[in-house]
């Protein structure tokens, strides 16, 4: 899978691609990701990204022009990629939705917005919305390094258990969540294991999981 980042700060990107899994990934091959500096697109010998909204108010908001240039570039490399805008506009964005991209196997090109936002015809270039949260981040960035988290740990080959990503928390999205997990010690500070995983009896740790919120 081929990630793109579209960004005014694609430095920050450098240490979160560079650790754990998601750096796991690229050395294995099963992902490439790449960094698209959008003040490259910028206008005149200042390359201006933002403007004055219309109307009135305070902030600026991002010009369609760079946008929407970069995300053709990004389109160039790959054209199958989806183009995805992490906006408060967006539907909540789930644990189905990572499970759907993962499983597409077509390539990402992240918008991260800054100020106080965007252009609304770059939708236009737009594939799929989505809102990590209600509440107010200074850019996207962190939805984009949160959307390609979730996604790039379910493609094959990253994790390393072939459940590691069936038995997990908000599988249907809002009801599951992960029964509680212990390791050793067997007691600390005078809280003890659940005597039902030390039984070594499978049928009542599967029931005692199950029923365990």
């Amino acid at each position: 899978m081929k990630i793109q980042i579209i960004s005014l700060f694609p430095e920050m990107f450098e240490a979160v691609f560079a650790t754990s899994m998601l750096w796991k990934a690229s050395e294995r091959g099963i992902v490439e990701y790449s960094m698209i500096n959008l003040r490259d697109y910028g206008l005149g010998p200042r390359r201006q990204v933002d403007d004055t909204p219309y109307g009135g108010g305070d902030g600026m908001l991002l010009k369609p022009e760079p946008l929407v240039a970069a995300i053709e570039y990004a389109k160039s490399q790959d054209p199958s990629a989806v183009v995805l805008l992490p906006t408060p506009r967006g539907t909540t964005y789930k644990q189905s939705d990572a499970k759907q991209l993962a499983a597409d196997k077509n390539g990402l090109i992240i918008i991260c917005p800054r100020y106080e936002g965007y252009d609304e015809r770059v939708t236009a270039w737009v594939d799929r919305q989505y809102c990590i949260g209600n509440y107010v981040l200074t850019g996207g960035e962190l939805p984009a390094m949160i959307i390609v988290d979730s996604v790039v740990r379910l493609l094959p080959g990253v994790l390393g258990g072939e459940t590691s990503t069936e038995i997990e928390s908000f599988q249907d999205d809002d009801v599951s969540i992960e029964f509680p997990q212990y390791t050793r010690p067997a007691e600390f500070q005078g809280m003890k294991v659940p005597d039902v995983l030390l039984n070594g009896h499978h049928a009542e740790i599967l029931k005692w999981r199950n029923n365990t919120p």
